[in-house]
Order: structure tokens, then C-alpha cells, then sequence
């Protein structure tokens, strides 16, 4: 009776587990979207849009 106890308690637990990567690559992929949201709001911006123009302007070296 205790091995079968042990055995299915086995089996409950690796079915527990089930799932997990997937939910986990949801979750970091939702994350990496939230992220890349909020980089574009920044970006878009006036001051630092304007800053990166700034940059990129004096590094193609096409500014005064």
C-alpha cells in the first residue's frame, strides 16, 4: 500500500509541473511587449527624439 501511495503521489506531482514552461515563456513574453511599449513612448518623445537626432546627426557628421 505505501508504494502505491508513493507511486501516485509521484505522478501527481510530475503532472503538477506540467505546463510550467509554458506559462513561463506567457509571462516573459507579455513582459518583453510591456517593455517594448514603454521604450517606443519614450522614444517617441520629443526631448528624446530630438537628443537621438542630436547623436546621430554628429556622428554621421552632417551637422554645424
Amino acid at each position: 500500500m505505501t508504494q502505491a501511495l508513493s507511486r501516485r503521489w509521484a505522478r501527481i506531482k510530475e503532472s503538477a509541473e506540467t505546463g510550467m514552461t509554458t506559462a513561463e515563456y506567457a509571462v516573459g513574453t507579455l513582459a518583453a511587449c510591456a517593455f517594448a511599449a514603454v521604450l517606443m513612448l519614450v522614444v517617441k518623445s520629443g526631448p528624446v527624439k530630438s537628443a537621438l537626432a542630436g547623436v546621430i546627426t554628429a556622428a554621421l557628421g552632417t551637422g554645424t
